[in-house]
């Protein structure tokens, strides 16, 4: 089954100018133009963009899921390690999170018990 630019867009709940994106970054291949009517896209490229899309939901950028794509004939050991640098950086920005959400616990609590209306905690905690 082949669809239009708008049939895929409509489908994939996506813009048009999203499909060109990703043609013009080299992610999918734009199909030929044929003398009279529409390009046509192939259920391939359909598939691809919904990979494309869940790939960004998950957190990988355009560069990474274009190193997914082109690992897609290449050993499973490859993948995983992109897999295994994607979950480390994953991983830091937990543990930086985690950070910020103790530090803003921590002012919380100190705004909680102040007394002085004429300072707050976390303005004080802000300047050097």
């Amino acid at each position: 089954m082949t669809r239009t630019i708008s049939k895929v867009a409509k489908e994939l709940a996506i813009n048009i100018e999203t499909v060109r994106f990703y043609e013009r970054r080299g992610l999918i291949e734009q199909p030929p133009k044929p003398e009279l009517g529409y390009r046509h896209y192939p259920d391939e490229t359909v598939n691809r963009i919904r990979f494309i899309k869940r790939a960004q939901e998950l957190g990988f950028t355009l560069e990474e899921i274009a190193n997914l794509l082109s690992l897609n004939d290449r050993p499973c050991a490859q993948v995983q390690e992109l897999a295994e640098y994607k979950l480390s950086a994953v991983m830091e920005k937990i543990a930086d999170l985690k950070r910020l959400e103790s530090a803003l616990k921590a002012l919380l609590t100190q705004c909680q018990s102040n007394n002085d209306d004429s300072h707050c905690p976390i303005i004080d905690s802000l300047q050097p």
